[in-house]
């Protein structure tokens, strides 16, 4: 997705958007279908150029809790691609989830059209499922698929997409043991990487950041971390783990 001869300063411009929302599906799918995996490219050379145009508005929006207006950014490059039935829902659930709208993305989830895109998905569905499971309490669930995900190759492309494919699966399985109250040495500060690497994953893996810090007992770096969240509607999770967070973070309560 993104060229090897591009200079480092150029990639850590344009992987804002590139990574938001093409690099878990596209790594994959260049190991399954080329073809589907071009496609992928050029959405996120599509993507790479939009962001460069409108860079701060986009971080916003990506980074700013609507997954209303992540989709309306991403509309016009998703709706007119190939496989679009499989892969605009796949795209649609993940910001919905990884804002905190569980339920809304599970629907969404059901209505991407199974075929050639769906399998050659499997990564992204991976990726998706992880989060919705641990955000739903199913924590056993969530760890197996995110050592799932960990175990995949890696894509046979450049080194640096190769450790941006890493460095987000190892936060997924951080995340994923964060919410399972399993957290390893490493793994705040692995999450709060992401979390900067990736805005659309932005809060999801902010919060989690922000359990393991409780749990070592680092209020002060749990609270810096939860400062600035969205104002979550009620029907975000996001809006009681924020709530309950914030409350083990001032020393006013447990989280469970």
């Amino acid at each position: 997705m993104i060229g090897p001869g591009l200079q480092p300063s150029w990639r850590s411009r344009t992987w804002f958007i590139v990574s938001a929302a093409c690099v878990a599906l596209g790594a994959h799918l260049s190991l399954r279908s080329p073809v589907i995996a071009g496609v992928i490219a050029v959405v996120g050379i599509c993507m790479a150029t939009l962001h460069l145009l409108r860079r701060r508005r986009v971080l916003k929006t990506l980074t700013g809790g609507d997954p209303d207006a992540v989709l309306e950014l991403w509309g016009p490059t998703l709706e007119g691609m190939p496989h679009a039935a499989t892969l605009v829902p796949l795209m649609a659930a993940t910001a919905l989830a990884a804002s905190g709208y569980l339920d809304r993305a599970r629907s969404m989830l059901r209505r991407a059209s199974r075929g050639p895109a769906w399998e050659a998905a499997f990564e992204h569905r991976l990726l998706l499922e992880t989060m919705l499971d641990a955000f739903e309490g199913e924590r056993e669930a969530a760890l197996h698929k995110a050592r799932e995900l960990a175990a995949l190759p890696l894509p046979t492309a450049s080194s640096s997409l190769r450790k941006r494919v890493t460095e987000l699966r190892g936060a997924l399985n951080a995340l994923a043991r964060a919410f399972a109250r399993q957290s390893q040495s490493g793994d705040a500060e692995q999450l709060e990487r992401a979390a900067n690497n990736t805005p659309v994953l932005h809060w999801a893996l902010r919060y989690a950041a922000a359990i393991v810090r409780i749990e070592r007992g680092d209020q002060r770096s749990a609270q810096a971390l939860l400062r600035d969240a969205p104002s979550w509607p009620d029907e975000s999770a996001f809006r009681a783990f924020h709530n309950e967070l914030s409350q083990h973070a001032s020393g006013e309560g447990p989280t469970t």
